[in-house]
């Protein structure tokens, strides 16, 4: 039976039109599912009788199972989360000085196979479907009693390798009659899969892009990236520009600084020439280390250094703050098993 989670508004309408009544209806759900956040249809209490015996014949609110709640010394959560099929997946809530925000998972296990990554380790089992990850937004606001207003796609698979499921979600989280968060307040990532960051360019959504580069130039990136072997470093800064000239936003370019590898001055000297010119800015990302990964996290003076040849030669920059490291909840840490 269909999740109603996984129905964009317009679908719901059809629905209901189709079956003889008031496309209106469908709102009347979405306000209940995504502002109220009921269990079961009903307690959808300005529906008729009838309306929700055709809700309960066709759809299921599906929700997460919480295996394991965990807590970092800083206040970020993580939660396990078992779905119908059995498989589990994390999720993780982080809480900042301007609100709460949310990394939700894409997918069963992922294909990219970064090298120093965790949650490549198990293989992707399958794609999430658009509830299954409204759902943990659904869920970790109900674990926390907070409002949850920020939202970022990159935690466990790739989402543009489950694309019509991310857009439905996107368009689920930002709208006015769905969970309502902004636009520019959701970001997704992505490791370069370049025709899909055009495709997403197409789409001319407000939502915020960030790609995972992490190195800057292809001999580098070739050993931390396979993806980057289909998809090199000029093919995903082509991409970059074409984005950039059919939206004329911002991207974000994510940066791990890995010991020794990718984190030296002449490292950082390379990429202000690589991403000369771009509307970028570098999120530098402390290596959180994995036991099955050879690599080691970057020296701090190392880091220091980095972020310092960037901001001299132009370049917008941060070094992130670090959250739920202790709990193996921070960057690249997430997995798709109980360990």
């Amino acid at each position: 039976m269909t999740n109603i989670y996984d129905l964009k508004l317009s679908e719901l309408e059809q629905f209901f039109l189709e079956n003889d009544e008031k496309k209106f209806r469908a709102q009347q759900v979405f306000d209940w599912i995504y502002k109220k956040k009921v269990h079961t249809f009903d307690e959808m209490s300005n529906l008729s009788k009838n309306v929700i015996d055709l809700l309960n014949n066709n759809f299921e609110i599906k929700v997460l199972e919480k295996v394991v709640e965990t807590r970092s010394v800083d206040g970020t959560m993580k939660f396990l989360y078992g779905l119908p099929d059995g498989n589990l997946i994390e999720t993780v809530l982080m809480s900042h000085d301007y609100g709460y925000s949310i990394c939700v998972t894409s997918q069963v296990g992922c294909n990219m196979g970064c090298r120093f990554c965790a949650s490549g380790i198990l293989k992707k089992k399958r794609n999430l479907s658009a509830g299954e990850i409204m759902s943990q937004i659904i869920e970790s606001e109900r674990a926390f009693g907070k409002r949850i207003s920020y939202v970022v796609v990159m935690g466990i698979g790739e989402p543009f390798d489950n694309y019509d499921n991310l857009m439905t979600f996107l368009e689920n989280a930002n709208s006015s009659k769905g969970l309502e968060i902004g636009a520019r307040h959701i970001t997704v990532s992505t490791c370069g899969i370049v025709p899909k960051i055009k495709e997403y360019a197409d789409e001319q959504l407000q939502i915020n892009l960030a790609i995972s580069l992490h190195a800057p130039n292809n001999e580098i990136r070739n050993q931390l990236m396979p993806i980057n072997k289909a998809y090199p470093i000029e093919q995903v800064i082509d991409a970059i520009r074409y984005y950039m000239t059919k939206t004329n936003r911002r991207i974000t370019i994510e940066y791990i600084l890995i010991d020794e590898l990718n984190d030296q001055k002449e490292h950082a000297l390379e990429l202000v020439k690589l991403l000369k010119g771009l509307n970028v800015y570098v999120n530098l990302i402390p290596y959180n280390e994995v036991i099955e990964a050879p690599f080691k996290r970057s020296k701090r003076e190392n880091q220091e250094i980095f972020y310092d040849t960037l901001k001299k030669n132009g370049m917008n920059a941060t070094l992130r703050k670090e959250q739920g490291h202790d709990i193996n909840a921070a960057c690249g840490q997430l997995r798709s098993q109980n360990l």
